[in-house]
């Protein structure tokens, strides 16, 4: 019963003091200007850092531990490990970043790429499963140059007007 009550007041709290506060009370540790719409606590969330200006998308999950060990080394219970995200960086939705990663600063992890190594190169995109590095920032930010906008500050109506109105979901995908 004590697990269900501490779910509920997890909840509440989320709702109440915002989730950035929740994950910092739960141990993780966030530098300055972070956009974080995930849950990415985990029972050891102390594990887990985040650089200044990480974003981090929805549905993205940070495993700091693995019990599948136990299946081999039956005498062996976990594998721990920190996850420690640069400055800079963005996390796609539905990213996995599994214990003992690095990633380096101004990285771009792509949507639903599962990041089992560290890349301690600076100025990547990572993808894949299992991640790799598919390209550099620089030339995705030169490719996509014509087809970015910005939507900052507009409500959803607004937004959604804007984007009839500039027929985004009419343009051909990038090459």
């Amino acid at each position: 019963m004590n697990h269900v009550i501490k779910k509920a007041y997890d909840k509440i709290y989320k709702r109440l003091f915002g989730l950035k506060r929740y994950l910092i009370k739960k141990g993780v540790n966030i530098g300055n200007n972070c956009y974080i719409y995930s849950d990415i606590s985990t029972t050891e969330s102390y594990l887990i850092t985040l650089g200044n200006n990480v974003t981090v998308a929805g549905k993205v999950t940070f495993i700091t531990h693995d019990n599948s060990i136990c299946k081999p080394l039956p005498d062996k219970s976990d594998i721990f490990g920190k996850i420690n995200i640069g400055n800079n960086c963005f996390i796609g939705n539905g990213a996995t970043v599994l214990y003992g990663v690095t990633i380096a600063d101004d990285n771009i992890i792509s949507a639903g790429a599962v990041v089992t190594k560290s890349v301690l190169s600076t100025g990547n995109i990572i993808a894949g499963n299992p991640a790799k590095i598919i390209g550099k920032v620089s030339d995705f930010a030169k490719k996509g140059g014509e087809y970015a906008v910005n939507i900052s500050g507009l409500k959803s109506k607004e937004k959604k007007e804007f984007i009839e109105k500039s027929k985004l979901y009419e343009r051909k995908p990038m090459e």
